[in-house]
């Protein structure tokens, strides 16, 4: 891998390390909102009781201890980058009883397993942020077995989710942030229809199916919803870590604005938007 993408996913594992507290404190809430998209993983990998199934970027332990539940004379070996991140995730697996599970921290770019040790391979909202993602969907189909699937979610594209853009657009507006460079790392890097296809077609799968998914991310009011994008939002961080007291101030009120605008029954219920694309190896 290049140094310049080196480079990149040492600052992610960092931030996914330096976040993983405030993802424990709103896993349970997280879990439920994004549940729909590991529902649809899940379907899409067409699971057996006896898989041995692989887990990357799983971040707290989801869809993986899901998963593992399902593959009950099997195993699921959860990978994240971050050690922070997986230790979340052993808890929780603790919580629920679930054993049949490991975790791994490893980089998807170099996925220290052997060729064809897996019968699916799942990721939920890792391939946007991935430096190299043509070299992680040919890694997966590496260690993927002879007519194995791979499932994952991306987000879509901007307009179709309120949940980050009613606060990241307002601070673009009151900030005068540097825009990444092309094609970097992002929330909606892979959003455009097609672009996962491509892909998976690309690293060798076939049959790739895609679908859209849609809904809510319900926050209860608009305090809550500043707390949770101000404790598991890396972008809104790190952009409010750079502003004063007063623009913070009045970032929120306009973020509240924003949100008020499109959420008259006071839930602050935001849309979201997000592509699942399967293949079959």
């Amino acid at each position: 891998m290049e140094a310049q993408l080196e480079q990149i996913r040492e600052q992610q594992k960092e931030t996914w390390n330096r976040f993983s507290a405030g993802w424990q404190k709103w896993d349970d809430f997280t879990m439920h909102w994004l549940k729909p998209m590991g529902d649809e993983i899940i379907r899409a990998l067409d699971l057996r009781e006896t898989d041995r199934v692989l887990d990357v970027a799983a971040g707290t332990g989801e869809p993986g201890l899901t998963i593992a539940g399902l593959v009950s004379h099997g195993e699921v070996v959860i990978t994240d980058l971050a050690e922070n991140m997986l230790a979340v995730a052993r808890d929780n697996a603790r919580r629920k009883g679930i054993t049949n599970y490991e975790t791994v921290v490893c980089d998807v770019c170099a996925l220290p397993f052997p060729d064809e040790s897996f019968d699916a391979v799942s990721c939920r909202f890792g391939f946007m942020f991935f430096p190299d993602m043509q070299l992680a969907a040919r890694e997966m189909v590496r260690v993927l077995k002879p007519s194995g699937r791979i499932a994952a979610a991306v987000w879509s594209v901007p307009e179709k989710n309120a949940w980050i853009t009613a606060i990241m657009g307002t601070i673009s507006r009151n900030m005068d942030l540097p825009a990444p460079p092309p094609g970097a790392p992002g929330m909606f890097r892979c959003g455009s229809p097609g672009f996962l296809a491509s892909l998976f077609e690309q690293a060798g799968l076939h049959g790739i199916s895609e679908k859209e998914l849609t809904g809510q991310l319900t926050c209860g009011s608009k305090e809550n919803y500043w707390r949770f994008m101000n404790e598991v939002a890396a972008p809104v961080v790190f952009a409010l870590s750079k502003a004063d007291a007063a623009t913070t101030e009045k970032i929120k009120r306009e973020a509240f604005a924003v949100v008020d605008s499109q959420c008259a029954d006071g839930r602050s219920a935001l849309d979201y938007g997000t592509v699942v694309v399967s293949g079959q190896k």
